[in-house]
């Protein structure tokens, strides 16, 4: 039973999620972006449902909020500073202690609770997509990520070639409504500069925040008994 849950979170996840963000891009042709942004929230807060479903869950969701407003209010904080942000680190270290399901949550909310201060658009359900997925990865590969500081470390910068390259898909089709793979490798080639800010980016605030934020998190954890399967 266990398993199955498992399986049909990670399905929803990775086939409901992206399935309409594409639908919203290639259907509505991004006019009904707000919808489709409510929708890829609901699909992420079912498998957390899901996997807690037995349990009280207020306080994984008061935790989960807490992790959401701290990416978001670190995107904002950085606002003067363009593309260095905190966000994507928050994500990975909420998936690598509360789990992928978190993390995929909170990236997705990240997105569109701070999207509420620099502006809701069609770009809005691509982005809760891409850091929901790098929650979801930082929560599959957690065990290693924890033991390993230089793996971490990769994966975060992978973050950033990640979060870019999905994000260029967008550009892509925004473009002429439909995907170029010569305009896509030259989007990529004109957002070296900025992935590399991602990149850098996402080491230096996983060196700095994952071990204090991961060990209050694993206290919170202990003390309420949270995050238990």
């Amino acid at each position: 039973m266990k398993k199955t849950k498992k399986l049909l979170s990670y399905g929803i996840l990775l086939v409901l999620a992206p399935g309409l963000v594409w639908i919203g891009l290639t259907v509505f042709r991004d006019r009904s972006y707000a919808y489709i942004s409510l929708l890829v929230a609901l699909a992420a807060c079912v498998p957390f449902f899901l996997r807690y479903e037995k349990k009280s869950t207020g306080r994984e969701l008061v935790l989960i909020a807490v992790m959401v407003a701290l990416s978001s209010l670190g995107r904002i904080v950085f606002v003067f500073v363009p593309f260095f942000k905190p966000v994507t680190a928050v994500v990975i270290i909420t998936a690598l202690y509360l789990g992928g399901e978190a993390g995929f949550l909170t990236g997705a909310l990240s997105a569109i609770v701070s999207n509420l201060f620099y502006g809701q658009g069609p770009w809005t359900p691509f982005q809760m997509f891409t850091w929901g997925m790098i929650g979801l990865l930082a929560g599959l590969f957690a065990r290693w990520l924890l033991k390993n500081r230089i793996l971490l470390c990769v994966y975060g910068a992978m973050s950033g070639v990640i979060f870019s390259a999905i994000m260029d898909v967008w550009t892509t089709m925004m473009r002429d409504g439909a995907f170029s793979w010569s305009f896509y490798l030259a989007a990529l080639t004109t957002a070296l500069p900025v992935t590399l800010v991602y990149l850098v980016s996402n080491v230096i605030f996983l060196l700095l925040l994952t071990r204090p934020m991961g060990e209050k998190l694993e206290r919170v954890k202990v003390k309420y008994g949270l995050m238990q399967e």
